[in-house]
């Protein structure tokens, strides 16, 4: 880590805004008066959080910010991951990368804001496995729904319940077409 001298001020919170490519980072000292304000690209963001002493890391929590935020607790900092909703209140003006990662080193400032709680790699992967769970579940229900609009619509009757439409939709794909 690395020794500051008496007149060079410390950053104690820095937000980072996270993008695709370009990483907005604001960071304030102890007392909330600004100390950087800048633009990194992945592998110099990278760089920038290992030669920084440890402080809190605020990022708005985003489908990325899991990653980083283990990836920066690793190096020491506290990460703290704020909602989107959370963070809309402290933008000032039109919204921008800068203004952005102003808002979120704010937010993360306030004493009664709430945090998500970094999720590790296998929580992301349980996470994401009932997420395609429901999707399959629901695509099933959607594909039943117009059948059933399908048969009504032909004066084709069935009851409800998966495996009936199983049933009427090979009466209804065997029926001879009328041409």
């Amino acid at each position: 880590m690395k020794e500051h001298s008496n007149n060079e001020r410390v950053i104690q919170v820095v937000g980072i805004d996270l993008a695709k490519r370009s990483f907005h980072v604001y960071g304030v000292d102890e007392r909330g008066q600004w100390v950087i304000s800048k633009t990194f690209n992945r592998t110099r963001l990278s760089e920038f959080m290992v030669n920084l002493p440890a402080c809190m890391v605020a990022i708005e929590a985003c489908g990325s910010a899991h990653t980083w935020a283990r990836q920066f607790r690793d190096r020491g900092h506290e990460v703290r991951l704020i909602a989107p909703q959370f963070v809309k209140p402290f933008v000032k003006s039109n919204k921008n990368d800068a203004i952005d990662a102003e808002a979120i080193c704010k937010a993360a400032q306030r004493p009664h804001m709430r945090f998500v709680a970094v999720k590790s790699i296998k929580q992301q992967d349980i996470q994401a496995t009932h997420r395609m769970r429901s999707l399959v579940v629901e695509h099933r229900r959607l594909r039943l729904i117009r059948f059933a609009a399908c048969c009504w619509s032909t004066a084709s009757k069935s009851r409800r319940g998966g495996r009936r439409w199983g049933r009427a939709w090979r009466r209804f794909s065997m029926r001879p077409t009328t041409d």
